[in-house]
């Protein structure tokens, strides 16, 4: 059994990301992800939990919440007719492929590798957050035959290596190849579900040999899993409140920035700074 009183400290620590990742969620459309990966290596290390396989154990983890949270996300825009199901068709079978593959790399990779890469993934998100430009595109339509072959892979790929859905990385592709922002996020839901789904399966069976959490199933902490659930459904729809009551723009800059910080410390950290 738990020491009871360390329990109740992570119980404590998880209300806590939850509620924050659940309010940029609702705020900044950013994936909950790209907050709670790095909060999640933090907090457990804190606890003490610090064992050769932390960062699989953040990763799956993430990822397990994503696929309630994807879900949830692309039935409500469903609704409202805003997914591009065309687009999620043909991009799902590369999309898979590519999570699987990442899961199986990320189940024989060292933290603090996982890390590095995590560290050098964030940073490109971040530079964009901060520093892209909405009007940027790079074709009128998204792309089909070889690219799309290449392109779609990859993005579940890096997606597993993050744990993150599809929003982070489908978002900003969608929107390069001039699809609607709108389409482009209820869309990019969809990826984060078939990003999820596969590589969690996969997770499941992964072994954590030393210095796991208790309730920890494979490489998922189902403590954390169930707590950020609940509170990210709680704080979610007041991040929606915020961002209908302001603007939101500088506040994604703002964000993108405080997401480079993190990055470099999470490499620093990795390179053994």
């Amino acid at each position: 059994m738990p020491d009871t009183a360390l329990f109740i400290q992570m119980a404590l620590m998880l209300m806590g990301i939850g509620a924050f990742a659940g309010v940029l969620a609702g705020l900044l459309g950013v994936g909950g992800g790209i907050v709670l990966v790095p909060a999640f290596f933090y907090a457990f290390q804190t606890l003490g939990y610090d064992g050769p396989q932390l960062m699989q154990m953040c990763l799956a983890t993430s990822l397990a919440t994503i696929i309630v949270t994807s879900v949830r996300s692309v039935s409500s825009h469903n609704k409202k007719g805003a997914v591009d199901w065309d687009i999620l068709r043909t991009w799902a079978p590369g999309i898979v492929v590519g999570a699987v593959l990442g899961m199986l790399v990320v189940a024989q990779l060292r933290s603090t590798t996982l890390q590095a890469i995590f560290g050098i993934l964030a940073l490109t998100v971040g530079l964009y957050m901060a520093f892209g430009r909405a009007e940027w595109r790079l074709a009128q339509a998204m792309p089909t035959g070889v690219l799309r072959a290449i392109l779609s892979p990859c993005m579940g790929f890096a997606s597993v290596l993050m744990g993150i859905g599809g929003g982070s990385f489908g978002v900003p592709l969608m929107s390069l190849f001039s699809t609607p922002i709108h389409r482009a996020v209820a869309t990019a839901a969809g990826f984060g579900v078939l990003i999820a789904v596969p590589s969690v399966i996969g997770f499941l069976f992964v072994e954590m040999r030393a210095g796991k959490p208790p309730f920890t199933i494979g490489a998922v902490n189902l403590v954390a899993f169930v707590i950020i659930i609940a509170m990210t459904l709680i704080t979610a729809p007041w991040g929606v409140k915020l961002a209908h009551a302001m603007d939101a723009k500088p506040l994604k800059k703002v964000f993108g920035v405080f997401l480079i910080l993190v990055a470099l410390n999470m490499l620093r950290r990795a390179l053994g700074w």
